[in-house]
């Protein structure tokens, strides 16, 4: 080696370019994640056009363009994917075709795009529109104006028979049930026959009551709504749909941009306040949401005050010496373990015995169907809240080491005890580490799936751990979760090419939800630390 690039060497130079090389090779790998996840993301949103293909052999195919690649084997040749829909009629949502099968391109403006309540869109030429039998629009035209004249109209007979069957049928089997369990409660003090259970007995009639005129008022709404659309696809095939079941029309070949635009701020929040549609396929994410953000609250919730106490008394409490750095290096060490053993374990301790033995105590009338024995939020909470307990007690203890002792010297010798210094000078102090610890610990339990899959996350929740009815917190409750919609829709969908724009836009939620609760633990943080610092000088 000759001088010249030994002293080069002895410079640290190459270093220096070495490690920032490293960090904007990192970068770029970042920057290329997130553009990918937005870039299909934020895509699923737009209403595409829809293009026809006429085929050299005579046949046509009506969709939207979803991609084109190479031909393999076949150098120069391509072939593009078309949405083709109409899954009830044909069996798939997508179909390819061959560019050089392809004779001509064609953009109709007669064609629609019907979102449905089930088998997902509809692609076709609306033929008429019927009332009860009777046409009442016949031709693309006249049935555009009247589905948009109708679809108010459906929408609203929707929202009715939704309220109907979440709130007052739904209220109904709630005091159904608990009238069935106070029965058993009479029956396992041998008083079914006393006058408490002819009293309730008469409360369950009187409920039944109601529950079959509610069931006679959704026939009713149900009955009104005798509209049916006839759509023509393309192979010849007609689709009679009930206006009911009718979302919404789009024409995207004849909307402006602008147009464009508004639908497509109305997609993003029907996705983020919509329940899930077709296997979680289509329609919105709010229960997954709510969910994941009310299971991370409750994990910090239980997580901080328990890692706080564990760091203050390794630290502040504990006589330095093996057994406390046992403790240190075991702490650390659950910081490697994987996921799914926290969740075999919460199945085991926190479902088996903690919710068995409450059932037994509280809820033995509902045996053997389990209320807290089962997977629920709760538990699921609490498992997380293990995995990520080691994250706040090192960056806890970190932020207590970095204290000056002549901190708490200064107290000790002002007159302040041992208790008063570390409730009113050490944990201020320490809160910006224990918000740091926090910060990390959220940021890992709300991409966890493995132990929350055997823990109490379900594909699809039938009620919100909230809601209207006593005690109104229900955490013994199964719930939807970001993550595991993600490993759900991607890898579990019966329909995977349909759902894989809705993997993208659903990471792409989970990273945005992230990133919300870190800022906030971030600036909570700052002011932590301002006003430590003014209260210092």
């Amino acid at each position: 080696m000759s001088t010249a690039a030994r002293r080069l060497w002895r410079s640290g130079e190459p270093f220096i370019w070495l490690t920032g090389g490293a960090l904007a090779l990192a970068l770029l790998l970042v920057a290329g994640f997130l553009c990918l996840i937005v870039v299909n993301g934020f895509s699923f949103f737009w209403p595409h056009d829809v293009v026809r293909l006429t085929l050299t052999d005579g046949n046509t195919l009506t969709g939207q363009l979803v991609e084109r690649e190479a031909i393999p084997g076949k150098a120069g040749q391509h072939r593009v994917k078309l949405k083709v829909a109409n899954r009830d009629l044909y069996g798939a949502d997508f179909q390819w075709a061959d560019e050089a099968s392809i004779a001509r391109r064609d953009y109709p403006t007669d064609v629609v795009v019907m979102e449905r309540t089930e088998w997902g869109l509809l692609i076709g030429t609306i033929k008429e529109v019927r009332e009860a039998g009777r046409p009442v629009a016949t031709g693309p035209a006249q049935g555009a104006a009247e589905l948009a004249r109708r679809l108010p109209a459906a929408a609203k007979a929707r929202r009715e028979i939704r309220a109907i069957e979440k709130g007052e049928v739904g209220a109904l089997n709630h005091a159904q049930e608990s009238i069935r369990l106070a029965m058993r409660r009479l029956e396992s003090r041998g008083q079914a026959q006393g006058p408490a259970a002819r009293r309730l007995e008469a409360e369950a009639a009187q409920l039944q009551t109601r529950y079959q005129e509610r069931a006679a008022k959704l026939a009713e709404l149900r009955a009104r709504q005798t509209a049916t659309v006839v759509v023509v696809a393309d192979g010849g095939k007609d689709k009679e749909l009930p206006l009911l079941q009718v979302l919404g029309v789009e024409a995207p070949n004849t909307m402006s941009v602008a147009a464009k635009g508004l639908h497509y701020v109305g997609r993003m929040w029907e996705f983020v306040s919509d329940n899930p549609r077709e296997s979680n396929t289509e329609g919105g994410v709010f229960p997954a949401i709510f969910g994941t953000v009310m299971m991370v609250m409750i994990m910090s919730i239980m997580i901080t005050p328990l890692g706080v106490l564990a760091a203050f008394y390794l630290r502040e409490y504990a006589r330095q010496g093996t057994f406390v750095s046992a403790v240190r290096i075991a702490v650390n060490n659950l910081a490697g373990v994987p996921s799914i053993v926290f969740g075999v374990f919460g199945v085991g301790f926190f479902i088996y015995l903690i919710g068995g033995s409450i059932d037994r105590l509280f809820f033995s009338e509902s045996l053997p169907t389990p209320t807290f024995g089962t997977g629920g939020i709760l538990w699921a909470s609490l498992t997380l809240a293990l995995l990520t307990v080691p994250v706040v007690i090192v960056a806890t203890e970190e932020g207590l080491a970095a204290i000056p002792r002549g901190m708490r010297e200064a107290s000790l010798a002002l007159g302040a005890t041992k208790l008063e210094t570390t409730l009113r000078v050490v944990l201020p102090a320490v809160m910006p580490s224990v918000l740091t610890g926090l910060i990390l610990a959220m940021a890992r339990a709300a991409g966890e799936v493995a132990p929350l899959m055997i823990t109490g996350v379900v594909k699809l929740a039938p009620a919100l751990p909230i809601d209207g009815f006593w005690p109104f917190l229900h955490l013994e409750r199964k719930f939807m979760h970001l993550g595991f919609h993600i490993y759900d829709v991607g890898f579990q969908s019966p329909n995977v090419d349909a759902a894989r724009p809705m993997v993208f836009v659903t990471t792409l939620l989970l990273l945005l939800i992230v990133v919300l609760l870190n800022l906030f633990a971030i600036s909570t943080r700052n002011r932590l630390r301002r006003k430590y610092a003014v209260s210092a000088v």
